[in-house]
């Protein structure tokens, strides 16, 4: 192979070479006042052999050239994006017409024109491929756009997502908030809108914690990175991961408020302080667990509910049931129906940041509300929060 590779190329110096010659020889005339034709005829013979001959001992050396770059360029085009390849062909290809629709109006021009020519087409055919690599996202949308004309409401969404990609509502992910998991439904339920950012440091604070030798925190990393690849490939959700960090700055807290700052971005977090530090500083949150707590069902004083009391409370004669969402409730005089399911009445209900209380009486009997039970449930809430 390499042999008639190396004949190949040596044929074609050796067929160059003799037009190269034959123009100058017969269609200049270089050499009428000293050669005759015979002379001329020889001379190109000799000429035509000196290039096949150069072509023939170089050919190795050419061949060793080519499959090196053939090598580079294998190289480059696996490692590139089949979306930079599709948009570079395409601004090759538009870039190459208008090249064409101006060569009638160039290679009419004198002498130059032809090389001219050549040179706009080199030019726009570059500048073309190069628009076509950094508008690649934009041409996909574009080629995404063309099966989905019959859907109005697929339209929608991706109009919807083109907006979001050119005016981008960053909100930043915390690592407590990522390894509570609950963001990834509220993802999928369509409610958090905009651009996901997770810090490259947010990462690497969820690796060494997965990485850790207590089974518990270890445990918590792994879920934490499950969840971060369940929104990146399950979910229809536009995700960056942001490689920015600061030097200047240990704690994590301080360094996502500080990107939030610069990328004019929200906190999504349930992290209690870092919510009062982010909101001191003027970067806005978005707490997972006020979010809950207001998604909760309403209830109103005087309201019955049917509940099940499971243990006693801090008051003597108190009992304590749990709602499905884990919402507190405090019995007063509920301890005599410890183990059992009673309805009760509602007398007050206390909110707070940290979550949500329920004071109620038994509804068949002399229950009156403690003042003291509420005031040491309002005492345990504080100190909660």
């Amino acid at each position: 192979m390499r042999n008639l590779m190396r004949l190949l190329i040596a044929l074609f110096t050796l067929a160059a070479g003799s037009s190269f010659v034959y123009y100058l020889i017969f269609e200049l005339n270089l050499f009428n006042d000293y050669m005759g034709y015979l002379a001329k005829h020889a001379l190109l013979a000799f000429l035509t052999l000196v290039f096949g001959l150069a072509g023939y001992l170089v050919a190795p050396n050419v061949m060793e050239r080519f499959m090196v770059m053939t090598a580079w360029m294998e190289h480059k085009l696996q490692h590139t994006p089949i979306q930079e390849l599709i948009g570079g062909a395409i601004g090759l290809i538009v870039g190459l017409i208008i090249a064409n629709l101006l060569d009638a109006s160039v290679s009419g021009l004198p002498w130059f024109g032809t090389y001219l020519s050549v040179a706009v087409s080199l030019v726009l055919g570059y500048v073309g491929m190069r628009l076509g690599v950094k508008k690649r996202e934009e041409i996909q949308g574009y080629i995404n756009v063309i099966p989905k004309f019959g859907s109005a409401k697929e339209r929608f969404q991706v109009q919807q997502r083109e907006v979001a990609k050119s005016n981008p509502c960053y909100k930043v992910l915390d690592t407590s908030v990522i390894i509570d998991g609950r963001v990834a439904d509220i993802c999928k339920s369509g409610f958090l809108d905009g651009t996901l950012v997770i810090p490259a440091f947010v990462l690497e604070e969820l690796q060494h914690i997965a990485d850790s030798s207590d089974l518990l925190k270890r445990n918590r990393g792994r879920r934490g990175l499950d969840v971060l690849n369940k929104i990146r490939k399950e979910l229809d959700v536009t995700v960056e991961i942001d490689q920015r960090d600061y030097d200047d700055l240990s704690e994590v807290d301080s360094k996502l408020v500080r990107l939030c700052q610069e990328l004019g971005g929200q906190i999504i977090t349930n992290d209690y302080n870092l919510n009062k530090v982010a909101e001191l500083q003027g970067v806005k949150v978005l707490n997972i667990n006020e979010l809950a707590n207001a998604l909760k069902p309403v209830v109103l004083p005087g309201e019955e509910m049917t509940v099940q009391v499971i243990k006693d409370g801090k008051e003597s004669g108190q009992g304590v049931a749990y709602l499905d969402d884990g919402t507190m409730i405090v019995v007063e005089g509920g301890r005599r129906f410890m183990g059992q399911t009673i309805s009760v009445l509602v007398t007050s209900v206390l909110q707070t940041a940290a979550g949500r209380m329920i004071f109620a009486k038994p509804k068949v009997g002399d229950g009156q509300k403690s003042t003291s039970a509420q005031t040491t449930a309002l005492s345990e809430v504080n100190a909660i929060v």
